[in-house]
């Protein structure tokens, strides 16, 4: 067994299809390691509404969470769908992911230089006044 696997579990004297699925690998790389696994075997959807189905299905489990453990679990069967339908669209959530968070930092950048050019703080201005940035930022950045 490698102990660098997350998923060596013996199946019939063979490794777990899911075997080779490091566990130094991002949370969200992994998600998409394993349903590529699983997929390849034949676990997977036929049509991508029924994804899209799953989604919705584990938001509203996610939405109607009694505890924080609950939502936290919830949570994570929100993103795995999630990961799983951009999957399933040919789209790698990592990049997507850091494709949003480049624009959102390139957005909060401009904040804090609209705030600076106004010599104030981002301590000093209102919410609505870092919205009205925001709303700015969205058109100029």
């Amino acid at each position: 067994m490698n102990p660098n696997n997350e998923a060596d579990v013996k199946q019939g004297g063979n490794a777990s299809v899911l075997a080779g699925v490091p566990k130094s690998l991002p949370a969200l790389l992994k998600a998409l390691r394993i349903q590529e696994k699983a997929s390849a075997v034949g676990f997977d959807w036929q049509r991508r509404e029924e994804v899209w189905g799953k989604v919705r299905e584990e938001l509203a489990e996610f939405k109607e969470s009694a505890s924080r453990e609950e939502a936290e679990q919830e949570f994570g069967d929100l993103l795995f769908s999630l990961v799983n339908y951009a999957r399933f669209v040919d789209i790698n959530p990592e990049t997507a992911l850091e494709k949003s968070n480049k624009k959102f930092i390139k957005r909060f950048n401009y904040i804090e230089s609209a705030t600076r050019a106004a010599g104030k703080t981002l301590q000093e201005i209102s919410l609505a006044d870092m919205d009205a940035y925001w709303e700015e930022a969205k058109i100029i950045v």
